[in-house]
């Protein structure tokens, strides 16, 4: 296969230069071209054709956010955002993530094991932001109902545990799912892969956007109803301890998969409910949460992932799936309503 063509958008001559020559080290991505501020890039983007966009947060003229509004609107692609871990980089991203960037990348930065690791990072996300479905985009995704939509008359809730895992194209996926959920709902525990200085701007901007109540997670939080966890990136997992009611416990351990938190860990710790608890797993590269889910699934739990078709990547839904784990592959746009359906007890295969 050729390269992956690159395009880097940044403001930083220093910025460029690191960024050109990360992915430059890798044969597979040719980086065809580095644009200090978007409109050179509007007009690279025409002469070059890139296959995939760097974009950084915050530029001078145009900020990313406005120039990313005008690529997804007048020429869809996968666009990756790199960001600076602050709290204003991260709110930006969040939004970015939200309007159909692919991924999100902290900026290199650190000593020589941190660049190291970063630059590995950057190179996946590129490749594989190269190989989703972001130019298609998943709001061009025709809807596929399932489920009937949840209503207040329908059946209470059971006493059960909803456990999400999602990575790239997750951010967008979350919003429309949890965008669903009504305020009574089962507690719901989330894991999307994402840098540590953006999981707490994440849970508020999804907060400000549901009814449901969603918190970045906490050590010895207890659960309740109605309430999104979201666990926080970087040096812990998110695992739940006791039954239904029990408590969520932050563990700081190596990678799993080579993601912390891991969507395995999540779904290993919750798989000790057997029917008390219902499992989703969306878009994302890799199989991270495939094991787990396979032993929700043994153990009796409902379990969900999503459709090839509405994935930005399918990646961990196809590991899981191929993995045994999945009992019913789900269009996005139902994924809300079959989830509350089985927290009902009432989901039926069609």
């Amino acid at each position: 296969m050729r390269p992956v063509r690159a395009l880097i958008v940044d403001d930083s001559p220093s910025m460029r230069a690191a960024l050109t020559r990360i992915l430059s080290g890798d044969p597979e991505i040719e980086v065809v071209g580095a644009a200090p501020e978007p409109h050179t890039a509007r007009e690279m983007i025409k002469e070059l054709n890139p296959d995939v966009l760097t974009l950084d947060v915050e530029m001078p003229g145009m900020d990313g956010l406005s120039f990313l509004e005008r690529i997804m609107r007048l020429r869809p692609m996968p666009v990756v955002m790199c960001s600076s871990l602050t709290a204003a980089g991260a709110e930006v991203t969040i939004e970015a993530l939200r309007l159909g960037a692919v991924d999100c990348i902290a900026k290199p930065s650190g000593g020589p094991v941190e660049l190291a690791l970063g630059a590995e990072q950057l190179r996946a996300t590129v490749k594989g932001a190269a190989r989703s479905q972001a130019r298609r985009g998943l709001s061009s995704v025709a809807p596929v109902s399932h489920t009937p939509a949840p209503a207040a008359s329908q059946a209470p809730f059971r006493d059960v545990v909803i456990a999400i895992g999602a990575s790239t194209g997750g951010v967008e996926a979350l919003f429309r799912v949890l965008g669903e959920l009504p305020t009574d709902c089962p507690p719901v525990l989330v894991v999307q892969h994402m840098p540590a200085a953006f999981t707490a701007s994440f849970a508020a901007r999804l907060d400000r956007g549901c009814a449901v109540r969603v918190v970045e997670a906490t050590d010895g939080a207890r659960l309740q109803r109605g309430t999104v966890y979201i666990a926080p990136g970087g040096s812990h997992h998110m695992v739940l301890e006791g039954g239904t009611t029990g408590r969520i416990k932050l563990v700081a351990a190596d990678p799993v998969n080579g993601h912390r938190p891991s969507v395995d860990m999540l779904f290993d710790s919750v798989a000790k409910l057997g029917k008390g608890a219902v499992a989703a797993i969306l878009t994302g590269m890799g199989s991270d949460g495939a094991s787990g889910m396979l032993a929700m699934r043994q153990a009796g739990a409902r379990t969900f992932g999503q459709t090839r078709e509405d994935c930005v990547v399918w990646g961990m839904p196809r590991a899981a799936l191929q993995l045994g784990a999945v009992e019913t592959e789900t269009s996005l746009s139902a994924m809300a309503g079959a989830i509350l359906a089985a927290s009902r007890g009432k989901y039926q295969e069609r």
